[in-house]
Formats: structure tokens, sequence, C-alpha cells
């Protein structure tokens, strides 16, 4: 029964269909970690990733990132395009770009730039745990949480509309289908 199901829903199966499932969202995120860490970069040449104010600009790199993948995804589905899976591709590239932002700060912090911790609290109130570990969480808790944000905004742009227009092709599609029963 489930392999009937998974027929009529994806077709035949390959050996690795998960893997092939996952291949685009670790494409993108690989060039969306890639960017932010090149940005965070950059502004540490400047002097400027203490300052949490830029850190907007991550918003903005992330969105770009998670709409090319929904985009591309899209563009690679057709009419099969499904907004579940649309919104499955935003979060995976999120959530793994996250992974490996949060993974390049901790090692940055720890390893290649030791004063930074301290110099990033001095920005913020006092009062905080100045651990690695709890700054790295509300790294990725940021992360994630923009990243569910952006894909919800994304999906906006490509789900089916409900316009008058499409309605109208699905109701002669419909009427098509009910003649031919």
């Amino acid at each position: 029964m489930e392999s009937l199901i998974f027929y009529e829903l994806y077709g035949k199966p390959s050996k690795n269909y998960a893997m092939k499932k996952m291949i685009l969202p670790i494409r993108y995120a690989l060039a969306l970690s890639g960017c932010l860490i090149a940005y965070f970069l950059l502004l540490a040449l400047m002097g400027l990733h203490t300052n949490p104010v830029f850190s907007f600009v991550n918003a903005a790199i992330s969105a770009f990132g998670i709409y090319a993948a929904i985009k591309s995804y899209k563009l690679e589905q057709g009419n099969e395009f499904d907004y579940s899976k649309g919104f499955t591709v935003g979060i995976l590239t999120g959530f793994i770009s996250t992974l490996i932002f949060t993974i390049f700060f901790a090692f940055y912090a720890t390893e290649l730039d030791k004063d930074f911790l301290p110099a990033l609290l001095e920005t913020v109130d006092r009062e905080y745990d100045d651990s690695i570990g709890i700054i790295s969480f509300v790294v990725a808790i940021m992360g994630f949480a923009t990243s569910v944000v952006i894909t919800l905004t994304c999906m906006q742009l490509f789900k089916k509309s409900h316009n008058v227009g499409q309605q109208e092709n699905l109701l002669e599609h419909n009427r098509e289908d009910d003649l031919a029963s």
C-alpha cells in the first residue's frame, strides 16, 4: 500500500532518492552560508563585526538565498510545484546555512579572534552570560527564526494564487474532467 502511494506521489524511487531530494537545499545552503561568512569577515576587516546592527544585512542575504532556492525548485518542478515541498526547500536551505554559519561563528570567536566575544558583549547589556555556548545558541535561534519568517514570506510569492483568472482556468479544467468521466 505504501509503495503504491509513493509511486503516485513521487514516481519510481531511485536508490539515492533521499539524497537527490536534499541536493538543491544543500547546494543553496552552502552558497548562502558562504555569503554570510564572507559578509561577516568583511565586517571584521572593517572592525564593524561587533556591532549587532549590521546583522540585519544577514536577513537580506538569507532572504535572497532562500528565495533563489525556492525559485530554482519551482522551476525544476514546473506544474508539479507544491507549497509544502517548496516550504521544505526553504526551511532546509535556511536551517543548514544557519548551522554552518553558527559553527563558523563559534570557531571564529574561540580560535581566530579571542577578543571578539568580550568586544561584542560590550555593545549589549553586560548582565548576560558571556560563554560562547550561549552566544552561539542565540545566533542559531536568530538564524532559525529568520529562516522560518523568510520562507513563509517567499512562499507567498510562489504559492498558487486564488485570483479570478486562475480560478477560471481551474473551472475549465474541472469541466473537462467531468466531461471525460
